[in-house]
């Protein structure tokens, strides 16, 4: 059997191909990393936060009039507003960011809406 002579200088052509659905990765940053981890975190923030207020308002609902239950769902209810507000204000300061000096930290996220502008 006959073995070809390879030199270290010899040109080697590898070709590989990402599976499907894999193809964008060649275009992972750090900061596309770090852009959709602050974009998870957003919202999962605000999904932690409008789940205790329902549930705030669910207690509520259920304290069946005594004062002790009805004022902790109160401040159930207050705490979870304030968390959304945070979320919601720290938001709109990484938009801000992006009008003011153009760093585009949370990469064009936008909330989700019904009809096409």
């Amino acid at each position: 059997m006959f073995w070809p002579i390879v030199y270290a200088a010899d040109p080697v052509d590898v070709q590989i191909s990402a599976p499907a659905g894999f193809t964008n990765l060649g275009n992972i940053t750090v900061g596309s990393l770090v852009s959709g981890g602050i974009q998870l975190a957003l919202i999962i923030a605000a999904l932690v936060f409008f789940f205790v207020l329902v549930v705030g308002g669910v207690r509520w609902i259920l304290s069946g009039g005594d004062e002790n239950k009805v004022k902790g769902a109160k401040g159930q209810i207050t705490n979870a507003l304030i968390g959304l507000a945070i979320v919601f204000v720290a938001w709109a300061i990484l938009k801000m960011m992006h009008s003011i000096f153009g760093v585009d930290i949370i990469g064009g996220f936008s909330f989700p809406h019904i009809f096409q502008p």
